[in-house]
């Protein structure tokens, strides 16, 4: 893995791939910068060395062309007060605009290009427009974990118009060797915590782990298809009855391997999906008729607290309820509450998934786990065995 510790980007400028897909409000200001922040390192590292940087990131999903509102504009704000540097824009990412503006760049200064998904070659992989890229810098620098499991024109492609100069960001090489972490070698025992609302998104991220842990505990709405498959009463909870044969697969595969198996044998139910809902407590395998699953239970997060603090690796994935609602949140912070407890006590812990990442952030506790990954699918492509392109991109031989 070459990283840009191996280079001296002096006088060099760098074409660094970011994931600064980031939440804007209704006037276009930024309200998450922790992506941005994420990237600082790999930036700083290259302006330090004399180099300049010219930044290539996605945001949003623009149907046709551009838009406004997705365009990387309103990020100059954050990544000027962030840095300290000169930071310019360029009013598109290929074409004379972006020539002219990567022509002009002194060492020490930084150039956005606009949003690399304005021109549908980008998710495409079209190899003209990778050239087109390519040809502003004199360095291909991936730092974006994110977008790494897309072969696109600015992840995958790209890469082979460098194939002496092509390095992993400090981000994208961290994410690598912490997931390398828990699935190589990892400390034992190993938990892994799925949670989120559907067992067909994780499926394959299930079947996989079986191989690698001790325990597996689920929660959120997939435990539902779970606990039906054991022959319990659900009312409406969430559940996917497709799958009730592979949920009953799944326990069977466990057992046979000798994996611990939890799945909740309390839950919170609700007459609503509302954070005002009536609610109480309940076996999980008793949820009156019309009534829902929104979080689990007492005796579940002492279950789950117990098998957590067992472990010297630990897998996050996905909330145990609804924890976006006041209500429900309890479950989540309990089970985040132990990961921060075990990583205290000498455990490595890693937390990936949008949802799970939120939980964190919203409970002020990123800073208490051992790494807290960018990547939503990109961490489950990579937890499934599949090559993520931007990866194999740079690890591929040189020419």
């Amino acid at each position: 893995m070459k990283t840009i510790d191996d280079f001296d980007f002096a006088n060099k400028k760098a074409l660094v791939r970011v994931d600064f897909n980031v939440p804007l409000d209704f006037e276009c200001r930024v309200t998450d910068d922790t992506r941005i922040r994420m990237a600082l390192p790999t930036i700083r590292k290259i302006l330090n060395d004399g180099g300049s940087v010219i930044l290539m990131s996605h945001l949003g999903r623009p149907k046709s062309g551009p838009e406004d509102k997705f365009s990387l504009k309103h990020l100059l704000p954050v990544l000027k007060d962030s840095l300290k540097v000169p930071v310019h824009f360029a009013e598109d990412c290929i074409g004379p605009k972006a020539e002219q503006a990567a022509a002009g760049l002194k060492g020490g200064e930084v150039l956005l290009l606009e949003n690399l998904r304005f021109h549908k070659e980008e998710e495409k992989g079209d190899e003209a427009f990778s050239g087109k890229l390519a040809s502003l810098g004199d360095v291909y620098v991936n730092d974006a974990f994110g977008t790494a499991h897309r072969a696109h024109a600015s992840t995958a492609v790209i890469a082979r118009f460098f194939p002496q100069a092509k390095f992993f960001g400090y981000l994208l090489a961290d994410e690598v060797s912490n997931i390398e972490k828990v699935l190589r070698n990892p400390q034992r025992p190993v938990a892994a915590i799925i949670g989120g609302a559907k067992v067909s998104g994780k499926m394959e991220v299930i079947t996989r782990l079986l191989e690698k842990i001790d325990t597996l505990i689920i929660g959120g709405g997939m435990a539902f298809t779970f606990i039906k498959a054991q022959g319990g009463h659900i009312g409406n909870s969430l559940v996917e009855d497709d799958l009730l044969e592979f949920a009953r697969q799944v326990m069977d595969d466990a057992k046979a391997r000798g994996v611990q198996f939890l799945i909740p044998v309390d839950c919170v139910m609700a007459d609503t999906f509302s954070n005002n809902a009536e609610s109480s407590v309940v076996k999980a395998g008793e949820i009156k008729d019309g009534w829902m699953g929104l979080d689990i239970g007492p005796e579940t997060c002492a279950l789950y607290k117990d098998a957590i603090l067992a472990a010297k690796t630990i897998l996050w994935n996905g909330p145990m309820g609804v924890f976006e609602m006041s209500s429900f949140e309890t479950g989540t912070r309990k089970i985040a509450d132990a990961i921060v407890e075990a990583t205290r006590k000498g455990a490595f812990s890693l937390v990936g998934g949008g949802d799970s990442v939120a939980a964190v952030n919203k409970f002020q506790m990123t800073d208490q786990v051992s790494y807290v990954s960018t990547g939503g699918g990109a961490l489950l492509e990579y937890i499934e065995g599949k090559e993520l392109p931007g990866v194999k991109a740079l690890l591929e031989p040189t020419l």
